[in-house]
């Protein structure tokens, strides 16, 4: 549609007003929320950690379909297999969809050749955590991102926009939504569902997957940092190319072992990599628990070097004194739609006026505008969910230790989606962490998690060692439905079980999609969770429906010689190449004659690598071949008949 003079100029003063508001957002990042005079541009510090894209959805509940790594975050707009007008990137707390739409935006109003958003004509960044009870998307974009152009009104920019060619809407946040999962027909969830805008490209961010949109929409997921990003992290917005500074940063983290799982969550490796940078000394911690203590005791710190007078006793009072910062973030939690953002003058109120100003100084708390019923409201959250559970932590405690029965006191704390809430909780008060320990083990699932709770209401790893003993003495699962804590929790301690000598009998990983790392040191998960190399395994099991490459098959093989103790290494599911290159068989799995085989059982038929020719072979239901303990030669020729005829058909 072609735009009269007057609603072309008022096009471009919605231009300038977006990239305004836009340039407001992207300068202001904050790694470190207790120092606000030091503020980047986001295209200073965003680093890249790993994308991966949903190429076939989840056919059953309890599997993940099929997922595939990216290069970029780009390519989810330029790969043809993603093609799509609706697109969701999930990601959990702290793992950097903001940081992403922000990069975006930066990449719209600075013209960036190579991204995605180059071409397109207006770009609409919307927080949906501010919309309140707002319904109309033309209100949204004027009251949050035109607010201070008065020449642009709401109906001008509904002309205009409908008179765009090219047009991308980005909702962040949908799990902070206030309208989310509801049967309201407001404009967000028209456009979702393509009621609305269905030729405009709309990316929605969101911690967790909407029920309606498990099919029809393309999902992309953010997965954290690894080691590349992390050190690119650290050169572009710490250190720059200062060498040295890299490694100390890093020799900190390494350091801090029971930090790496944490640190894989972009937010807080980059409070940890500022930190380091800022402190002399080195900084080692036994636990979460210890870490984010230290934390925030810095942010209180540099507050009382800000003050340099006797206000620093009151603060020493104020950072030990926070019950009634507890009690709202553990209320907020404990619910069954779990609240994340208060009223301030309610909230201000309840904590007292000088406690709240302190907290919004220090930067534990965040102000933001939302518009509801044609006000504005300041809403008051915590600078991220973990310093809320951090606090809930504390209540948790003092609740845990007057109660008998925790099970209906909990009922709405899911372990499995609050797992800090819990471990801060065990690492603050032993005789609490009893409890809740005790609660956790008769959990489906919990006991894996209650054993990294032990650690980390002790600190040591020997007062684990029996229970993990236990626990790897039986097969030890891995299931692509499983909760992102439950997998970290059972890595984490077959970890801890390989570096202390400890036999792993049998780890099973169905449904995880595992590829090999480019080090080959590492068994990368769907969940992009990872395994590294267990001396101590001796028995894998891998379980999954689709093609193995040649190439995939010679890197996992690869993967399973560096395991030394590994016996048997077994594939279930698979379709797997006809013959393998015997030089892609590696010598130390021949040298241990580690049996590698096919569980499928086809016509009576299973079938084991013979490693010295690369050939499969039949074998009985232990994995023997011919002249090998438990099949003899009759057995043998029966199974081979049978191995034929079933590849005939």
């Amino acid at each position: 549609m072609e735009l009269n003079a007057d609603l072309q100029e008022k096009k471009q003063f919605l231009i300038e007003g977006l990239k305004s508001t836009y340039k407001g957002q992207y300068d202001a990042i904050q790694p470190l929320p207790y120092i606000k005079d030091r503020l980047y541009c986001v295209d200073k510090v965003f680093v890249e950690g790993g994308v991966e894209v949903c190429l076939a959805p989840e056919l059953t509940p309890g599997t993940r379909g099929s997922w595939e790594r990216l290069e970029s975050y780009k390519s989810m707009y330029t790969d043809f297999r993603f093609k799509s007008k609706r697109r969701i990137i999930q990601g959990e707390p702290g793992y950097g969809k903001s940081t992403l739409t922000l990069q975006l935006a930066y990449d719209w109003c600075n013209d960036v050749s190579d991204s995605p958003m180059n071409n397109v004509e207006i770009l609409i960044l919307l927080r949906l955590r501010q919309l309140g009870s707002v319904k109309s998307l033309y209100r949204a974009i004027k009251s949050f991102l035109l607010f201070h152009e008065p020449r642009v009104s709401k109906h001008v920019i509904e002309k205009i926009i409908d008179s765009c060619s090219s047009v991308h809407i980005i909702l962040d946040g949908y799990d902070e939504y206030p309208g989310r999962d509801s049967n309201d027909n407001d404009d967000v969830h028209r456009i979702i569902k393509m009621e609305l805008f269905a030729d405009f490209e709309v990316s929605l961010t969101t911690r967790y997957l909407p029920e309606c949109l498990r099919k029809e929409t393309k999902r992309a997921k953010l997965i954290g940092f690894d080691d590349k990003a992390r050190d690119e992290y650290i050169r572009k917005a710490v250190v720059g190319n200062n060498y040295e500074a890299v490694e100390e940063i890093k020799q900190q983290l390494y350091e801090n072992s029971i930090l790496a799982d944490l640190c894989q969550v972009p937010l807080i490796f980059v409070m940890f990599a500022h930190m380091a940078q800022d402190q002399r000394d080195s900084m080692k911690f036994k636990s979460v628990t210890q870490f984010f203590k230290y934390m925030i005791r810095c942010f209180y710190d540099h507050l009382k070097q800000k003050f340099k007078d006797n206000r620093s006793n009151e603060l020493y009072l104020h950072e030990m004194e926070h019950h009634k910062l507890d009690e709202i973030a553990f209320e907020g939690l404990n619910k069954e739609h779990q609240q994340l953002s208060w009223i301030k003058t309610r909230f201000r109120q309840r904590v007292g006026p000088e406690l709240y100003d302190q907290y919004i100084l220090i930067g534990i708390l965040v102000e933001e505008d939302e518009v509801s019923d044609d006000s504005i409201t300041t809403m008051v959250r915590f600078y991220h969910k973990l310093f809320c559970e951090w606090y809930a932590a504390h209540h948790l405690v003092t609740l845990v230790k007057n109660a008998h029965d925790l099970s209906d006191m909990l009922r709405f704390l899911d372990p499995f989606d609050l797992q800090y809430l819990f471990r801060f909780a065990c690492g603050l008060d032993p005789n609490a962490g009893k409890k809740l320990i005790n609660h956790l083990k008769g959990l489906p699932g919990g006991d894996t998690f209650a054993i990294l709770c032990i650690l980390e209401q002790t600190g040591d790893v020997n007062d684990i060692m029996a229970s993990v003993k236990e626990l790897c003495s039986r097969t030890v699962r891995i299931k692509g439905g499983d909760s992102a804590l439950l997998q970290r929790s059972t890595t984490q301690l077959l970890d801890i079980a390989s570096k202390n000598h400890i036999p792993i009998s049998r780890v099973h990983l169905f449904l995880c999609s595992p590829r090999v790392d480019e080090s080959g040191l590492n068994l990368i998960l769907e969940s992009g969770l990872s395994l590294s190399i267990l001396s101590s395994l001796q028995k894998l099991q891998i379980t999954d429906i689709r093609r193995l490459t040649n190439e995939e098959l010679a890197a996992i093989l690869s993967y399973s010689s560096q395991c030394t103790s590994l016996k048997e290494l077994r594939f279930v599911g698979y379709h797997m190449p006809d013959t393998i290159p015997v030089g892609s068989i590696p010598s130390s799995l021949k040298s241990r004659n580690v049996k590698v085989w096919n569980g499928n059982y086809i016509n009576g038929v299973y079938r084991r690598l013979n490693l010295q020719t690369g050939q499969w072979q039949a074998c009985d239901n232990d994995g023997n071949l011919p002249g090998e303990e438990g099949l003899d030669e009759e057995s043998y020729q029966e199974s081979l008949a049978n191995f034929n005829r079933a590849r005939r058909k």
